[in-house]
């Protein structure tokens, strides 16, 4: 297949709303911008739902639930097996799409199409392990007969650092437990769930079943459909802030709720540690989608008798990628989101040096258009600056050394957060008493990345509810009933 251009790709790509299987245009014709973090222009224009439209996805959604929830598991496996299929064939215009309106790099956008991808064809094989169970009660005169059966109709409100993996992430469970669904992608990066879902509708999942608004007014649609009694499930992935005022909403109508929400990873490197590994393992969980991931390691805790080493070898790493464009085969570090992305990182970097901090290597946005922040590394952190308490979402690194064990583990655990932990060592004691001791959903030990759609996502405390993803995923979407059957 020849490599897609720019303007072909969003050429093709749908810019309308999908409503019970139709394209159509927003309420009284309004769109909404879709800006090149890069360059800080225009791409395109896409539909901007109103209230109205909300209503109707919904609508279209529960007319469609008891038809898709008795298809059979293959036929609903199948179609997310094809998704699959058809993503990958088409890795290139996912991946560039991805990078015109996120930013990151083309090699990093085409490592989510396949991230991304992998979660249909994990929950295509899903769809029929579905089971009950069946007991005789312990008098011996009833039998016990419990099944699974999809939750209903779920309103999916995605990010924009993961335009892809975090819509299939909860698209493929839904599909294979025979719920319908609203989705609602971010506003800053809408065009890649549009093209998802025009390649749903080509691999035959029926009308109704995926509806897709795009809105600048999240909060006026989405807060209607949470309050509908017709609603069922609720799944989140952003800010814990937001999230909180979602279930709270959700508190109305007993919305079975998942939420991933905002992380402060501590990244723990011992005096045992292999220093070029632990440097390989902060450059993937501190550099990946240039920071602005929820798994971000966000305070380096490193021992002090290691501390000058690894922060020597980690600045040399930063100093050398390259910002730019993400479509330029030599860049591999992209801009961030947007202007306020760029404000807010930079004011975290300042309060840290007012506070003592020292800056390592970068330090600041990078001049032009676009909008690019230097790979920072910081050393001499105190525990006092903010961005030792707030997720950064960039690419800043704070390195802050620690004597003991003890110590380390009270650092890593002070704060509100608990989605995951990256730890360093050689020595398996300690890695599995870390592992048991920190407070956090997922720990890496001796790797920078965690994520895997085999394996349960999600964390503990102010960072979510719920597991995506592995073999608890599915649950999200299903209830269990009981059946007492009197002999």
């Amino acid at each position: 297949m020849p490599a897609p251009t720019q303007k072909t790709l969003l050429d093709t790509v749908p810019k309308q709303l999908l409503i019970g299987g139709s394209w159509r245009d927003a309420t009284g014709g309004n769109t909404l911008a879709v800006e090149d973090p890069a360059t800080g222009r225009t791409l395109t224009h896409v539909a901007d739902a109103t209230v109205a439209d909300g209503r109707a996805a919904l609508d279209a959604a529960v007319a469609a639930q008891r038809g898709w929830a008795s298809t059979a598991p293959r036929e609903r496996g199948e179609i997310l097996r094809a998704a699959y299929q058809r993503i990958t064939e088409r890795a290139d215009e996912f991946a560039l799409l991805m990078t015109l309106e996120m930013g990151k790099p083309l090699a990093e956008s085409r490592g989510e199409v396949a991230y991304g991808a992998e979660f249909f064809r994990w929950f295509s094989e899903e769809s029929v392990r579905v089971h009950g169970q069946w007991a005789t009660s312990p008098d011996g005169k009833t039998r016990l007969m419990t099944m699974k059966q999809p939750v209903g109709p779920a309103l999916m409100i995605t990010p924009w650092n993961f335009p892809l993996a975090m819509g299939t992430r909860k698209i493929g469970p839904a599909v294979a437990a025979g719920c319908t669904m609203v989705v609602k992608p971010a506003q800053q990066t809408p065009l890649t769930m549009l093209l998802l879902a025009q390649v749903l509708q080509e691999c035959g999942l029926p009308d109704g079943v995926l509806n897709l608004v795009t809105t600048s007014h999240t909060g006026e649609v989405c807060e209607p459909l949470i309050r509908d009694p017709r609603l069922r499930k609720l799944t989140f992935t952003g800010s814990t802030e937001v999230g909180r005022k979602l279930v709270e909403q959700s508190a109305e109508q007993l919305l079975r709720v998942s939420m991933e929400l905002g992380g402060n990873a501590p990244f723990l490197v011992f005096e045992d540690a292999d220093i070029d590994r632990a440097v390989e393992g902060a450059m993937l969980a501190k550099m990946r989608n240039i920071g602005e991931a929820c798994t971000s390691a966000n305070r380096f805790y490193v021992h002090e008798s290691v501390v000058e080493e690894f922060s020597r070898k980690f600045a040399a790493r930063m100093s050398r990628l390259t910002i730019g464009k993400g479509t330029r085969k030599d860049v591999t570090v992209g801009p961030l989101i947007d202007a306020k992305a760029v404000a807010k990182v930079t004011e975290l970097l300042d309060d840290a040096v007012a506070k003592g901090a020292r800056v390592v290597t970068g330090g600041q946005p990078q001049r032009g258009a676009g909008y690019f922040f230097q790979p920072t590394v910081l050393a001499d952190v105190p525990t006092s600056a903010r961005l030792q308490k707030e997720e950064i979402f960039g690419p800043v690194a704070p390195v802050t050394a620690f004597r003991t064990e003890a110590e380390a583990l009270r650092m890593a655990n002070d704060t509100e957060f608990g989605l995951v932990a990256y730890l360093f060592t050689t020595d398996l004691s300690r890695a599995v008493r870390l592992s048991e001791a920190l407070e956090y959903g997922m720990v890496g030990v001796n790797q920078g990345i965690v994520s895997n759609p085999a394996a349960p996502f999600g964390g503990v405390k102010q960072s979510g509810f719920g597991r995506e993803g592995g073999f608890e995923g599915i649950e999200e979407y299903l209830e269990t009933k009981y059946v007492g059957i009197a002999l």
